[in-house]
């Protein structure tokens, strides 16, 4: 193997294991709150500090590759998708950190029960998340667009749980900050799923060499 190829191998593990640290984050950032554990919130902050170290590695390795070897085609195309995706990973870390803030502020006030439709919605999230690393590593730019076209039902369930939390704090004010702690939770959760769209559109162009950004044929 070219030294080249053990170059990008080891690109590619690294981003990897970014991304596993990242979808750690989000589990746990959510998990917090659903079991009140602040031991979780600890966890999510450690990781924010080993993302943003291997955040600036990857893309000091990227942008050596590009500058010494001066990659054609399949692997120019791969080396970008990989200094975009990374940017997408660390700020995926950013949110589940907010999302940790939140939650240290709710687990010290009272419960607001049930907590809408909150873990549902990062269930979903998490899922776009892993199904986009995973059209990355399978180069599968039909299961990237799979994740573009799910982009939409965050959409919706961001919208419905704004519209329940407000009727709830209409008819209990005493739980307003809650609430607006949740809201923030659920709009983080709305980015990350974002960030997930965005990797899975860099897939299509790394396997089709197609932009589909802003556009509706990259959807279908």
């Amino acid at each position: 193997m070219r030294h080249f190829e053990i170059q990008l191998d080891d690109l590619r593990k690294r981003l990897l294991e970014m991304s596993g640290l990242v979808e750690s984050s989000i589990y746990r950032s959510v998990q917090a709150l659903v079991d009140k554990d602040e031991g979780q919130i600890r966890q999510v902050m450690e990781n924010e500090d080993r993302i943003n170290r291997m955040q600036i590695e990857i893309d000091d390795l990227s942008t050596g590759l590009l500058l010494l070897q001066q990659p054609m085609a399949a692997d120019l195309r791969f080396l970008t998708a990989t200094i975009k995706i990374n940017n997408d990973l660390e700020r995926m870390g950013d949110h589940a950190v907010n999302i940790a803030e939140r939650v240290m502020s709710l687990t010290r006030g009272p419960a607001i029960k049930p907590l809408i439709d909150i873990p549902h919605m990062a269930n979903l999230v998490e899922s776009l998340l892993r199904k986009s690393l995973d059209a990355f590593v399978k180069k599968d730019a039909s299961l990237a667009r799979i994740v573009l076209t799910s982009d939409d039902e965050v959409d919706r369930m961001r919208d419905n749980i704004y519209n329940e939390l407000v009727s709830y704090m209409e008819s209990e004010p005493s739980a307003i900050r809650a609430c607006i702690d949740l809201m923030f939770v659920a709009r983080n959760l709305e980015r990350i799923a974002d960030h997930a769209t965005n990797i899975a559109e860099d897939v299509v162009f790394l396997v089709e060499g197609a932009d589909v950004r802003h556009r509706a044929e990259g959807r279908k």
